[in-house]
């Protein structure tokens, strides 16, 4: 995946050294993947750090690490534009491709905003789009219907609000996520502003797990990691509460068997 994104750009031109990239990188949850990936890198015979973002720099216009070049950046931050302005220096190498990044703020504006899904839940853009009848019908199984979050149509989604999920546009990690049942008149003056979609609820479903040897209930998500149209991995997260977490006693990351 790593190299196929790095021939994109770089046509045959040798990979010589990617950085893992992300702030403070050692306190993150999830740095033992940092760790893996660099370990991964390695074997294939290229040089790999996991390095903090606001230690970056440019010389001689490159991308740079301790004044060693950078050839492809391995991005974990959740800035996903890079608007922060302690990412200065990572957007202006994006902007004038002093190396490759992946994912970047393409990559995150195609996939990952959440206002594409206002989009391939609607059946009339859909169609104006070009998208086959069966295609549209596939969307419509899988993906609850979703819609923009504006002054103009918030009254009649705080009327619905009981049937309906929040989420920010460019969330990350369910931060700043409401279940419509239980948000406040304070809550809803800030995502009424808009910068929100509105998202029919769809319960989760639930697995049984030993905790402490006694049999316990947990919601559960089934995640599927895919590149370039295929799937490498299925991974699934059982939690509390009301957004998936890693911290649910008996929750975290659990195996998928596909029959």
């Amino acid at each position: 995946m790593f190299l196929e994104e790095w021939k994109l750009q770089r046509g045959d031109h040798q990979l010589k050294r990617v950085a893992i990239v992300d702030d403070n990188p050692n306190e993150q949850y999830l740095y033992p993947e940092f760790v893996l990936a660099r370990q991964m890198f390695l074997r294939a015979n290229i040089d790999a750090i996991i390095v903090d973002a606001r230690s970056l720099t440019i010389e001689a216009d490159k991308l740079c690490s301790n004044g060693k070049p950078i050839d492809l950046v391995y991005n974990r931050l959740t800035d996903f534009d890079f608007s922060f302005p302690e990412h200065a220096i990572l957007r202006r190498a994006y902007i004038e491709n002093l190396a490759v990044f992946t994912p970047g703020p393409r990559h995150y504006a195609l996939f990952a905003n959440k206002r594409n899904l206002a989009v391939l839940s609607d059946k009339d853009a859909l169609r104006g789009c070009g998208v086959s009848e069966d295609e549209i019908a596939i969307l419509a199984r899988h993906i609850p219907r979703t819609i923009l979050v504006t002054p103009e149509n918030a009254p009649s989604l705080w009327k619905d609000r009981k049937n309906l999920f929040f989420k920010p546009h460019e969330g990350y990690g369910s931060k700043a996520v409401y279940r419509g049942d239980r948000l406040t008149t304070a809550v809803w003056s800030e995502i009424s502003k808009g910068g929100y979609v509105a998202q029919e609820y769809a319960a989760p479903s639930e697995r049984t797990v030993v905790v402490d040897g006694v049999s316990t209930k947990r919601k559960m998500d089934v995640r599927i990691y895919t590149y370039s149209g295929k799937s490498l991995l299925t991974a699934a997260r059982l939690y509390q509460g009301q957004a998936t977490n890693f911290r649910t006693p008996g929750g975290g990351f659990a195996p998928v068997l596909v029959v």
